[in-house]
């Protein structure tokens, strides 16, 4: 009796796998990997980028092991930086390089990951963690791809950074000098000098070390 029914059980698996399987396709839209691709970037190149991280994270969600998925993973780090959305930006940017470290693409995927936190940059008398972040990611760059371009691009933002470092020390320390705090303010111009030299503001902060050690001579309390 069961070889009778084997048929019949075979056929009525088939039809339900091909019944189950359109509904899935159907509910993906119809749309294949390269399709999906390809309506990303028609989207990222018509700076529609919200429309283009919908796609390619329907791309990476349905299908995760294309070929495809590697190019939606780098292009949504890269339609999130254009939309100034950074923390996200960064959050993708550090998933491709984590997922592919050997990708060709890791270079500017890393200055990418810098400039995220370059384009933060703050006034000199805001917090300058986004300036430090930059730095350590763009010197990372530099001492694990030397000879590539966007290292020589990195250099020059790494010296924007440290101006804004120095700038800020500095400025600090002049709060701290016309509050009479000369101690405080002695070190951070002493920092200025030590650890940002050769970028404009060191000359200014040399004159007020002298000015910091003279008023500290006069061994006034209340000038400490």
């Amino acid at each position: 009796m069961s070889r009778i029914k084997l048929p019949y059980l075979i056929v009525f698996l088939a039809m339900a796998v091909g019944l189950f399987g359109c509904a899935w396709f159907q509910a993906k839209g119809e749309k294949t990997a390269r399709e999906l691709a390809e309506q990303g970037m028609e989207a990222y190149k018509d700076k529609d980028y919200k429309e283009a991280i919908e796609t390619f994270e329907k791309l990476k969600d349905w299908y995760p092991f294309s070929q495809y998925a590697v190019l939606a993973e780098l292009k949504l780090g890269d339609a999130y930086y254009y939309r100034g959305e950074y923390e996200e930006a960064v959050f993708a940017y550090e998933e491709f390089e984590s997922l592919h470290p050997k990708n060709e693409a890791i270079p500017y995927v890393v200055y990418q990951i810098g400039r995220c936190y370059f384009d933060r940059l703050q006034l000199i008398d805001r917090d300058q963690t986004t300036a430090k972040e930059a730095v350590e990611t763009f010197e990372r760059l530099i001492r694990s791809y030397p000879q590539s371009a966007f290292a020589k691009r990195a250099k020059t933002h790494i010296r924007k950074c440290q101006r804004n470092l120095a700038e800020h020390e500095f400025y600090i320390g002049m709060f701290y000098y016309q509050s009479k705090h000369y101690k405080a303010a002695l070190e951070r111009f002493k920092t200025v000098v030590e650890s940002y030299p050769d970028l404009g503001v060191h000359y200014e902060a040399i004159q007020y070390v002298m000015l910091c050690h003279n008023k500290l001579e006069k061994v006034l309390p209340d000038s400490e």
